[in-house]
């Protein structure tokens, strides 16, 4: 999950393996036996965020982590692509660690700034998901309102983004969002056993909040409870 910080290490334990940059804080998480499981709740939330895009074709993600967002889409997402934007090569460096899949036609990771990067994609990308962490929290390039303007910028008219607010300054991030997008095209929802929210938001016209289409069955019962929170979030704002 995270975008640019320092060295990294995995903590490995007998169920779990985690990437950290810090003693007391994970920044991802893996099943040694499931590792295509999504073990963090926010993660599964986020991409409640398929509940308004049902078929992406090009997907995007900001902080590469222990790739697990990355993993799930790559298997229950067949017929989309997606590139994993990450800047700190000591993280890349430990993607066969975490079984992240290897850079083919469907997947890739780009070592990059993302800022940089999102400036040249045009209106183009089906979902966005912004999950870049340093040791302080929200790095300083990925919190201003120009990033915020290049989500934006970067989606395709019907096209969605999911930001992990896990952050003690969230409602400038979440004021940030509603200048880029409009303060109708996006909602929140909180983590109710994590110290972090999620925002969504979107360039209309929304496709009719629903089952994401070309979701792996699998995908769809594990994404359940995340898909009907999204739903109910965006019928009711």
């Amino acid at each position: 999950m995270a975008e640019k910080a320092g060295t990294p290490f995995i903590l490995q334990g007998w169920r779990t393996r985690e990437l950290r940059f810090a003693e007391g804080t994970a920044q991802s998480r893996m099943s040694r036996w499931a590792p295509d499981r999504l073990v963090v709740d926010y993660t599964r939330t986020m991409l409640g965020a398929l509940a308004l895009v049902p078929a992406p074709r090009r997907m995007a993600m900001v902080g590469l982590g222990g790739g697990s967002q990355a993993k799930f889409l790559y298997r229950h997402l067949p017929a989309a692509t997606l590139e994993a934007i990450e800047i700190n090569p000591d993280v890349i460096a430990l993607r066969q660690r975490f079984r992240v899949p290897e850079d083919g036609a469907r997947f890739r990771v780009v070592q990059a700034d993302a800022a940089e990067w999102l400036k040249g994609q045009g209106a183009a990308i089906d979902l966005l998901l912004v999950d870049g962490y340093d040791t302080s929290g929200i790095p300083a390039a990925l919190s201003t309102q120009r990033f915020y303007n290049d989500c934006h910028a970067g989606l395709r008219p019907g096209g969605v983004a999911a930001f992990n607010l896990y952050d003690t300054a969230h409602a400038e991030h979440w004021h940030r969002l509603k200048v880029a997008f409009g303060a109708t095209n996006v909602v929140m929802v909180e983590e109710a056993r994590q110290s972090n929210r999620v925002a969504f938001a979107w360039v209309p016209p929304l496709a009719a909040p629903g089952t994401p289409t070309t979701l792996s069955r699998t995908g769809q019962r594990e994404l359940g409870d995340a898909l009907a929170t999204v739903r109910a979030r965006v019928q009711g704002r």
